[in-house]
């Protein structure tokens, strides 16, 4: 069993039965754990994104935006195309648990945008599945709150969930893969743009033809595997189209990332082409309740 905060905790209550003085060293601990384990601030939010796009009222429809893109993407040296939807709503969590609440009479909620990404797409053998969920609370869209990636074909499962924490994001894992089949790891940054989150943050951009600036961006987690991500030094631009805003993300010398949204807000991603061959392409967007 993992000695976490709530263990040692305990422990310590039981030993103030017997050592009254103790409770004074407790109420130390209990400070400097709590300040360890739980953000305490916002790393500065870039000048560049609009802090308050995801506040916008067209959220509180009660309804979901869904996006169907007509999506490619290199597997096993073959272009597949397959259908990739996105959705994005507004949830309410709970502290507590940090998934979407139940009770809406807890004192513990804070409202979060949600961005589902969907795929099922066949090779010669067996179909994938992925499933990537990311939340932001909605008026801090520029850094991740939380992810979760999900993989399945029939090699076996890999599950990936990512947490904001005071130091940096929480990583853990499982997979199928020999060496990293149940483990942990620690991202050391909290102020960090991720690859897989471009496609909602780019779209609260307040754009500007010639628009400039870099960020630091951690690669993409859509896969099956559970390495050590990498963080490149990114170089951002934006170009002004007729009809469209373009947004090009120079990862590294090597590897650049296009997006184009759409003029008007909410800015919807129009088309997506990536430096290892994925590409999207908008076909339909439509907003209701898909869960009923």
């Amino acid at each position: 069993m993992r000695f976490t905060f709530q263990n040692r905790l305990t422990f310590m209550m039981a030993e103030v039965v017997a050592r009254p003085r103790s409770i004074l060293i407790i109420i130390a601990t209990v400070a400097v754990f709590t300040a360890c384990t739980n953000p305490t601030s916002t790393p500065p939010q870039s000048p560049h994104f609009n802090p308050e796009w995801a506040m916008d009222k067209v959220w509180e429809d009660g309804q979901a935006e869904v996006a169907h893109y007509d999506a490619k993407m290199v597997v096993y040296g073959k272009v597949r195309q397959f259908d990739y939807v996105y959705i994005t709503v507004k949830e309410e969590f709970n502290t507590e648990f940090n998934v979407k609440t139940d009770d809406y009479e807890r004192n513990d909620l804070f409202s979060v945008l949600k961005v589902n990404k969907f795929a099922r797409f066949e090779t010669e053998n067996y179909p994938y599945h992925y499933l990537t969920s990311l939340f932001f609370k909605r008026n801090e869209l520029q850094q991740l709150h939380k992810m979760t990636h999900t993989a399945q074909e029939w090699c076996g499962n890999t599950f990936k969930q990512f947490t904001l924490s005071g130091s940096g994001y929480s990583y853990d894992y499982n997979s199928y893969f020999d060496g990293s089949g149940d483990g942990e790891m620690h991202i050391p940054e909290t102020d960090l743009i991720w690859e897989d989150q471009l496609s909602t943050l780019l779209r609260s951009l307040k754009f500007e033809e010639g628009l400039t600036f870099s960020h630091r961006v951690l690669e993409s987690q859509v896969n099956t595997r559970t390495r050590k991500p990498t963080i490149y030094d990114a170089e951002f631009s934006v170009i002004s189209n007729d009809d469209s805003w373009e947004v090009q993300v120079k990862l590294n010398g090597e590897r650049t990332n296009i997006y184009n949204f759409q003029k008007v807000y909410p800015n919807i991603l129009l088309n997506q082409t990536s430096w290892n061959g994925f590409t999207l392409a908008l076909t339909n967007t439509s907003r209701y309740q898909y869960w009923r």
